[in-house]
């Protein structure tokens, strides 16, 4: 949820958060309006009550006291419902205003204007005409789409031997680099509860995207206790210290999890119908960090740095893009994408987003800390990574990795965890 004292900072996302902004600052003027009259009202009701209680009750002057006090009591009562339901109102508003950009972030209209950061490694040639991942995986037997649309419907997929395991490698891969550098790891639910999504902000605005439960679980089922599948493991892992106030010294907090993640993919019709690229369900393994204010951009850049070590440690070749203000997520303050070169399609595709979100999603989701014993407390901020997509690195790997032959090497990074299994060949 935006700070209302960055109101104003987020309108650099483009004229069509105008809207959503003035309406909020229409109800806020009218919050602001009915706490003073009720601020005066209590007032007066407290005077009123100070008169009466220094009045003879049996004089005709402390009967019209207490009419008039029974009637600023009324006044008092009606005044604090109303307050109650325009600040739900602001609230409600609030939800649908994205967050601010930093300073530093770009500003532009799309992707197309997203600058490059920086570049890693060698960009790999071919004596022949490299093949996309699904023509490369089809072929080799490992990649079977028409077994997954059988099963399940469109955009999913059935992972065979070698694809199989090479998942698993490099869940494993993930895991143990990212714990060898400080982060805690956890195994979370891949069901999550409507009030964990809220707060982390895929509700309200998202819900066409996500897969809803529609059995209700248990006598405790209430409408907040809606449950989804997880879009990401991002939702569970900062819900971890929802409703919480954490030691000061005690940050950062530094976890990793493994999770399938379940996408409906309402708005990408038409879009990357092929391959492994935009599935209903995938895998992926998440980085996020909660941290004090003060350091969160500097962990931010941390943060770019761990999951840029998987791709590394891989030896793909990759770009580094600084998302602008036209492309930056609904809930992000400032976003780096990782993306990895596909010769197969000729192109850089997106396989893990770093994003600081500030104290937005800690406002929702009520993520305090409190830096000294005593302080007052106040919102972390909240940072995650992907770190990285699964799926999508298959694709890389099969694709960046490929041989004239039609077989596939395999990283010599990920043999140990693969038998040391050194190429996919059919």
């Amino acid at each position: 949820m935006l700070d209302p004292a960055r109101m104003d900072d987020v309108l650099r996302r483009g004229a069509e958060v105008g809207p959503a902004v003035e309406a909020w600052k229409s109800l806020d003027e009218h919050r602001r309006k009915l706490q003073n009259e009720l601020d005066t009202a209590r007032q007066q009701r407290n005077a009123g009550s100070d008169r009466m209680a220094k009045l003879d009750k049996k004089s005709p002057e402390f009967a019209a006291a207490r009419d008039e006090l029974k009637a600023l009591s009324t006044k008092v009562k009606d005044g604090e419902a109303e307050l109650a339901r325009v600040e739900a109102e602001c609230e409600r508003a609030l939800l649908v205003i994205p967050n601010a950009p930093h300073a530093s972030v770009p500003t532009g209209a799309s992707e197309a204007d997203n600058p490059v950061h920086h570049v890693w490694g060698t960009k790999p040639s071919y004596g022949f005409a490299p093949k996309p991942h699904w023509e490369i995986g089809e072929a080799l037997g490992i990649l079977d789409f028409d077994a997954g649309t059988k099963i399940a419907g469109a955009r999913f997929t059935v992972l065979r031997g070698a694809a199989s395991r090479l998942s698993r490698a490099l869940m494993n891969y993930m895991l143990d680099l990212h714990t060898a550098h400080g982060y805690a790891e956890v195994w979370p639910p891949a069901m999550v509860a409507r009030r964990s999504l809220r707060g982390t902000g895929q509700l309200p605005k998202f819900e066409a995207d996500l897969f809803k439960i529609d059995q209700p679980v248990g006598p405790d089922h209430v409408a907040d206790n809606d449950l989804f599948m997880s879009p990401t493991a991002e939702v569970q892992i900062t819900n971890l210290h929802a409703d919480e106030i954490l030691d000061g010294a005690s940050l950062p907090r530094k976890y990793c999890a493994y999770a399938p993640c379940f996408r409906a993919e309402a708005g990408a019709h038409g879009k990357d119908t092929r391959g492994l690229i935009r599935q209903h369900q995938f895998d992926k393994v998440e980085l996020v960090k909660i941290v004090a204010p003060e350091h969160s951009y500097d962990e931010l850049e941390a943060l770019r740095d761990d999951a840029e070590r998987v791709l590394q440690g891989l030896n793909l070749y990759y770009r580094v893009v600084t998302l602008c203000t036209g492309d930056i997520g609904f809930t992000s303050a400032k976003t780096y994408d990782l993306e990895v070169w596909l010769p197969g399609q000729d192109t850089f595709r997106e396989i893990s987003s770093c994003s600081n979100f500030e104290d937005w999603q800690a406002r929702r989701a009520k993520i305090r800390y409190k830096p000294n014993a005593g302080d007052k407390a106040r919102p972390v901020h909240t940072l995650n990574g992907s770190g990285i997509a699964i799926g999508r690195t298959i694709v890389a790997i099969l694709e960046q990795y490929q041989q004239a032959d039609g077989s596939v090497v395999i990283p010599v990074a990920l043999r140990p965890y693969m038998g040391g299994l050194e190429r996919i060949a059919k």
